[in-house]
């Protein structure tokens, strides 16, 4: 990996995903650069949305990833510094293609408005997502040798993908998005265009309340199967520690469609290094 290449993916992850990014200091430095290249990928994907004006131009930058992971993508891929560098973790890591195909085929979803349709569905789209980064990050850490993490990484995945969404309920309703699953909505009397409507109620409220147990149930889960993991494993699992933080703040929220203030990068910090002591005490025990 160049260094020109590092670089670009560092700085891409620390200004738009900086939770990963200080989680990612927390690995030994000669890991940093592949797990900076990983998660400055899922930064380009994620974030394929904002940068389109239909979904099948989204898809189409979706597929050029696909065929970038095969070499069928068109011009020179390693002109793009996340994919060569991407590229490089890949080869020196062994990292499983097949994964990164998965989470490329879940990101689809993203493009358009359509709802997500059950919990099952919710928690297979963050399995293939964020849980997936989590695996692909042991990969780098552990150089594969890890065996014992996959219902952790699962469970972890899903409680940290799940709070984020809800983080970002606000501004998903507004472009007319909707990841609160339809079985969830209709067990509280609601339909898709409610959870996009703009107005509170408090049958809403209550349908994103089962959204916060739920990612509190992934959470505890996570938590009950680090037992016995790799410690070398930490870097992938700390941002599981702002769970719990992140959804006692949105528990104080009125009004869902206010968008709920992030504690400050200081305040995160501070949880992550705190979190570190305590997901190392779990995998010990």
């Amino acid at each position: 990996m160049s260094e020109a290449d590092g670089a670009y993916c560092a700085a891409l992850v620390r200004d738009l995903d900086r939770d990963r990014y200080i989680a990612d200091l927390f690995a030994p430095a000669d890991r940093r650069g592949a797990l900076f290249a990983l998660h400055a990928f899922n930064v380009e994907v994620a974030r394929v949305r904002e940068a389109i004006t239909n979904p099948m131009a989204g898809e189409v930058r979706l597929q050029w990833w696909s065929d970038a992971l095969i070499g069928g993508a068109r011009g020179d891929v390693r002109a793009n510094p996340v994919a060569a560098a991407l590229l490089d973790a890949i080869e020196a890591y062994r990292l499983p293609r097949e994964t990164f195909f998965a989470l490329l085929d879940a990101r689809v979803f993203d493009l358009y408005d359509d709802p997500m349709p059950s919990v099952n569905d919710l928690e297979g789209y963050a399995g293939e997502t964020s849980s997936a980064l989590i695996r692909l990050a042991g990969i780098i850490l552990t150089g594969g040798a890890d065996r014992g993490s996959a219902d952790a990484a699962g469970h972890a995945g899903v409680a940290y993908a799940i709070t984020g969404l809800l983080r970002c309920f606000p501004f998903h309703a507004r472009r007319g998005q909707c990841y609160v699953p339809l079985d969830i909505l209709a067990a509280h009397g609601l339909k898709r265009d409610d959870a996009v409507s703009g107005a509170a109620s408090p049958a809403l409220r209550a349908a994103l309340g089962e959204m916060r147990v739920l990612a509190r149930k992934h959470y505890e889960l996570a938590m009950a199967s680090l037992r016995g993991v790799d410690p070398r494993l930490l870097p992938a699992f700390l941002p599981l520690a702002l769970v719990p933080g992140d959804l006692k703040r949105m528990e104080r929220a009125h009004d869902p469609f206010v968008q709920v203030p992030a504690a400050s990068p200081l305040a995160r910090t501070w949880t992550l290094w705190r979190g570190s002591r305590r997901l190392l005490a779990a995998f010990g025990s």
